[in-house]
C-alpha cells in the first residue's frame, strides 16, 4: 500500500509543515525525549493576586516575595545553618537587590568576602528551587548577558574535587573583575522567577491606590502572567479606547479619591482643560457635596483654594458623566437601565427628584450646565473639554501600551489547571438559574454570554475608529463597568447620583447579584464549574471583587472549599472594612495555600530594617499525590505535541514524508 495513504491529506499537510521544524528522525526523536522528561517534572507553582487597586509598593513586595514562598525556601535550605537575621537579610536582598547592594557598599567592611559568601548562598538556593525545571528552562529565565556564567555556577555547585575548584575560581574571578553586583542581581531575578512560575491577576489593577501604572510596568516585565479583567480595569480600557463616558468616569473617581498622580505623572495627561472650565463655570456654584477624600498627610498639603478647585473639578466632570451615561442608556434600551435616567426626573421648583417612583429632596440642585428641557445634552464648553481629555487618553503612549497588554494577556475569565478564574460573578437569578441577557440580539447566559462579552469588549479597542462596531464596543464596556448584573460589576445598580444628592441612605442600596448567595452552596459551585468544563475534587472557582471581612470572622474559603475569594483589601481604602491588607493564593505541586497579609510597612522599612509583610498562611487542601506536569493543561498540550511528533516519525519511516538532512 502507498505509504501516503496511511495518512489523511490534512495530516500529510500538517506533518510536512512540522517537518520544517524537525527535519530528521533524530530531531523529532530528540524533541520527544525532551518533552517526555518535562511531562514527568512536578507541576510549577502558580501565584494568584486580586484587587491590587494601584497599591504598587505592597504589590511589588508580595510579588518579589512570592507571598512568602521565597522565605519558605530559605527556611528549608538554610534553617539549620544560618541565623534568622541572616536569612532575613538574604530574603530582602532577593526582593530588592539594587537597594540592598547599595547599602552593603556603604556598610560592609569586607565587601569582597560578603560578595563571595552571598553568591555562594544564592547559587545554592538557585539549585534548590530549580529542581522543578529542566536545565533548558532555567537557562531561559537567566539574564542573557550572564547566562553562561550562571548556568556554569549552578551546574558546578554540587561538584567535588577539581570541579569544585573550578566553581570557586569562577566566583573569585567574578569578585576580582567587579562583576559581583550584576551577578547577584541576576541570581536574585532568577530565584524569583523560579520560585513562582506563573502569575494570575484576578482583576482590578486600577483605581483607589496611587500608581497603577507602576503595577502595569512590573507586569510587562513578568513572565507567564495572565489577567482576568476587573470592573476597574475595563473602565480604563474603555477610556483608552476613546469612550468619553469612561474618560469622565475615570476622572470623577480619581478626583474624588485625590488619586491624580497616576493620570498626570504616570500617563502624562493634563487636567488643565477641566480645571479652567470648572473654575469658570462652577465659580459661583455650590460644591459642598463634592469635597474630595483626603487621606493621611494629604489633608495638610492642601490649601482651602486647592480643595475648592478640586471640588469644582469633581462636580464639573460628574455632571458631564451623568449626561453621557444618560445618552448611552437612551441609545441602548436593551441594557435595561432606564431607571438610571434621573436628570430628567428633577423638579427644580420643588428641589426634588423622583427615584423609582418615590420623591426625595435634593441636597444640591445647583447645576449651571443642565438644561431642564434637554438635560442629557452637553453644552458646547462641556463637549470641548471632554473631547480634549478623551484625546489626551487616546494619545498617552504609556497608557496605550498598558491597555494593549491588558487586551493581549487578559480576558473576562480563564480556565487553568482545574480552576475557573474570574473577577466578579457568573450572573444568576434568585431561583439559582444562570441569568440570561439579550444584549446583542440573542439570548445568552453563563459561559456563552461571557464569551460574547469578551469578544464585544475587544471591538472597543480593535475595530475601526468611527465604526458602529467600535462605538457599540465602547458602550458595552460602560455596561460591563456599571450595567445591571454585569459579570464584573455584579450589582443591580450603581447609585452615584443618589450618593451625591440624596440624604436617605436607603436609596444608595446596590443589591448584589444572587450569585453571591448561591455560591455558598457547594452544589452551585460544582454546577458553575461544570458550565466551564471542570469537574473533580480539586477544581475551584477563584475570584475577588468583594472584600472578605476578615476582622468579622469571614473566611475567604467558601462553598464547601469550592470557592476561593482573594480580595482582602490591598487598597488602603478597603482595609478598615476587611481588617487585613489582602489575600493571595499559592497552588504548587503538593497543595493549595491561602495567605492573608497585614499592611505593608513601606519599602524603606523593608530595605533598611528587613521589615517584611506579616503573613498568616493556611494550607487548606492537600493533593492526593504530587502533581506532575503531565496532569496539567500545559501537560495536555505537550502530550499532544508528542503524539504529533510520533506521527512524524512514522511518516519519516514509511517514506510518506522525506527527511531533510541539509537543513
Amino acid at each position: 500500500m502507498d505509504a501516503k495513504r496511511a495518512f489523511s491529506p490534512e495530516q500529510l499537510h500538517y506533518l510536512r509543515l512540522l517537518s520544517k521544524q524537525y527535519p530528521t528522525v533524530q530531531a523529532a526523536g530528540t524533541e520527544i525525549i525532551r518533552l517526555k522528561a518535562i511531562l514527568n517534572l512536578p507541576k510549577v507553582t502558580e501565584h494568584f493576586m486580586s484587587d491590587i487597586h494601584g497599591e504598587h509598593e505592597a504589590f511589588l513586595h508580595i510579588l518579589n516575595s512570592g507571598s512568602g514562598e521565597v522565605k519558605e525556601k530559605l527556611e528549608e535550605m538554610f534553617g539549620n545553618t544560618m541565623s534568622q537575621r541572616d536569612r532575613s537579610d538574604l530574603a530582602t536582598l532577593i526582593y530588592y537587590p539594587a537597594a540592598k547592594l547599595e547599602l552593603a557598599c556603604a556598610e560592609v567592611e569586607e565587601l569582597e568576602e560578603w560578595y563571595r559568601l552571598t553568591i555562594h548562598r544564592l547559587v545554592e538556593l538557585c539549585r534548590f528551587v530549580s529542581t522543578k525545571h529542566t536545565r533548558r528552562k532555567v537557562r531561559s529565565y537567566m539574564e542573557p548577558d550572564y547566562e553562561h556564567i550562571l548556568d556554569e555556577l549552578i551546574h558546578l555547585a554540587g561538584e567535588d574535587g577539581s570541579r569544585r575548584d573550578q566553581y570557586e575560581n569562577i566566583i573569585s574571578t567574578i569578585t576580582q573583575t567587579g562583576q559581583a553586583p550584576d551577578i547577584i542581581k541576576a541570581l536574585c531575578a532568577l530565584i524569583k522567577a523560579l520560585v513562582v512560575d506563573r502569575l494570575h491577576i484576578v482583576g482590578d489593577i486600577f483605581d483607589r491606590g496611587p500608581r497603577a501604572d507602576i503595577v502595569m510596568d512590573s507586569l510587562l516585565q513578568t513572565r507567564n502572567v495572565d489577567i482576568q479583567w476587573g470592573n476597574h480595569d475595563v473602565l480604563w480600557m474603555g477610556a483608552a479606547s476613546g469612550s468619553r463616558t469612561l474618560v469622565a468616569t475615570v476622572l470623577s473617581n480619581s478626583i474624588r479619591y485625590n488619586n491624580l498622580d497616576v493620570i498626570e505623572t504616570g500617563y502624562g495627561i493634563s487636567l488643565r482643560p477641566l480645571s479652567i472650565f470648572a473654575n469658570e463655570v462652577y465659580r459661583d456654584c455650590s460644591t459642598h457635596r463634592f469635597a474630595v477624600k483626603l487621606m493621611g498627610d494629604d489633608a495638610e498639603h492642601y490649601t482651602e483654594k486647592d480643595k475648592l478647585l478640586s471640588a469644582r473639578m469633581y462636580k464639573a466632570i460628574t455632571m458631564i458623566l451623568f449626561k453621557l451615561e444618560g445618552q448611552k442608556i437612551l441609545r441602548h434600551p436593551e441594557f435595561g437601565m432606564a431607571d438610571r435616567l434621573l436628570l430628567d426626573k428633577i423638579d427644580y421648583d420643588r428641589k426634588t427628584v423622583a427615584v423609582d417612583g418615590q420623591t426625595y429632596p435634593l441636597l444640591d440642585w445647583d447645576f449651571p450646565t443642565v438644561d431642564p428641557g434637554d438635560p442629557y445634552a452637553l453644552t458646547q464648553e462641556e463637549s470641548q473639554v471632554i473631547g480634549q481629555l478623551t484625546d489626551a487618553f487616546r494619545n498617552s503612549e504609556k497608557l496605550q501600551q498598558h491597555v494593549r497588554f491588558l487586551y493581549s494577556k487578559g480576558g473576562l475569565y480563564r480556565v487553568c489547571n482545574g480552576n475557573l478564574l474570574f473577577h466578579g460573578c457568573i450572573p444568576m437569578t434568585q431561583d439559582g438559574e444562570l441569568m440570561t441577557f439579550t444584549i446583542g440580539g440573542k439570548a445568552r447566559s453563563g459561559r456563552e454570554f461571557l464569551d460574547y462579552a469578551e469578544k464585544t469588549a475587544r471591538k472597543a479597542y480593535y475595530d475601526k475608529r468611527g465604526s458602529p462596531e467600535r462605538q457599540f464596543g465602547m458602550d458595552f464596556l460602560w455596561w460591563l463597568w456599571a450595567g445591571r448584573n454585569s459579570p464584573i460589576f455584579g450589582r443591580d445598580r450603581m447609585t452615584t447620583f443618589e450618593r451625591r444628592f440624596l440624604a436617605e441612605e436607603q436609596t444608595w442600596t446596590e443589591a448584589k447579584n444572587p450569585y453571591y448567595i448561591h455560591c455558598q452552596n457547594p452544589a452551585v459551585c460544582e454546577m458553575l464549574l461544570k458550565e466551564f468544563g471542570l469537574e473533580g475534587p480539586h477544581c475551584h472557582i477563584i475570584n475577588g471583587h468583594v472584600p472578605v471581612r476578615a476582622k468579622k470572622g469571614e473566611s475567604p474559603i467558601k462553598g464547601g472549599g469550592k470557592l476561593l475569594v482573594i480580595d482582602g483589601g490591598f487598597s488602603k481604602a478597603y482595609q478598615p472594612t476587611s481588617g487585613i491588607a489582602g489575600y493571595t493564593l499559592i497552588y504548587n505541586s503538593r497543595h493549595y495555600r491561602i495567605v492573608s497579609h497585614q499592611p505593608f510597612p513601606g519599602k524603606w522599612n523593608a530595605i533598611h530594617k528587613n521589615h517584611d509583610i506579616r503573613n498568616q498562611s493556611q494550607v487548606f487542601e492537600i493533593l492526593d499525590s504530587r502533581m506532575r506536569i503531565c496532569q496539567t493543561d500545559e501537560g495536555a498540550q505537550l502530550q499532544q505535541r508528542v503524539e504529533e511528533l510520533m506521527l512524524l516519525l512514522q511518516a519519516y519511516r514509511t517514506g510518506a514524508v522525506t527527511e531533510d538532512h541539509q537543513t
